[in-house]
């Protein structure tokens, strides 16, 4: 559970079957630390929040009737939403699991998970953490882990190789330096070598660069 120092994280969830946001609503609103500051059933209403609120976190559904949570990514980047998307599903299927990594989302949550682990993946999405079903991420990536390799893709040093390794594993900065025996800024400062290495911009951009190109090498 959250210490009582920590900040509130303000979460906005975007899910068109009104039953399931009203609930996830409640739970989330009894949990310390968290503060739903809405929940709308369309992309429309979700932008407007977006707007007018101050959001940390957006639980979006990935299904929204006649569209689908890549318009919202896209409308929400464009509109210049910078805080952390996590996609909430029934089920997705690979090719579109593959390009919501790509757009950058902090991880995937099943509907058919428990409330527990939802609030679980919150609080690890806010601490930096990826939330990624890895065996599904492995499924959704393994035709593009089968080209070859691009030939500007360098070799990994020591240090990059074991921290992609817990980066994999879907662990923090904090725990990653206590792991490798490092300070935290030095996990950062490999992370931002790495992020310039591979041309990317997020962690969850950066396990997928791992899947296509560096798996081999950790």
């Amino acid at each position: 559970m959250p210490t009582t120092d920590e900040q509130t994280a303000r979460i906005l969830l975007v899910d068109d079957h009104a039953l399931f946001r009203e609930s996830v609503s409640r739970l989330l609103g009894a949990e310390r630390g968290f503060e739903v500051v809405a929940h709308c059933g369309t992309i429309a209403e979700a932008l407007k929040v977006l707007r007018q609120k101050s959001v940390d976190l957006v639980l979006l559904d990935f299904d929204l009737g006649e569209h689908d949570g890549r318009e919202f990514l896209r409308l929400a980047k464009e509109q210049g939403f910078d805080g952390k998307i996590l996609i909430v599903t029934a089920g997705v299927e690979p090719a579109a699991l593959s390009e919501l990594i790509r757009s950058g989302v902090s991880g995937v949550f099943h509907k058919h998970d428990s409330a527990a682990l939802l609030a679980q993946g919150i609080r690890d999405v806010m601490a930096g953490k990826i939330w990624l079903d890895q065996e599904q991420l492995r499924t959704a990536l393994t035709p593009e882990i089968s080209k070859p390799k691009v030939a500007e893709f360098r070799q990994l040093t020591e240090r990059e190789r074991r921290v992609l390794s817990f980066l994999f594993d879907g662990l923090a900065n904090k725990e990653i330096a206590a792991r490798i025996g490092v300070s935290e800024g030095s996990v950062k400062s490999t992370l931002q070598q790495l992020f310039s290495k591979t041309g990317v911009r997020t962690r969850s951009q950066l396990v997928r660069i791992l899947l296509e190109h560096y798996r081999d090498q950790i």
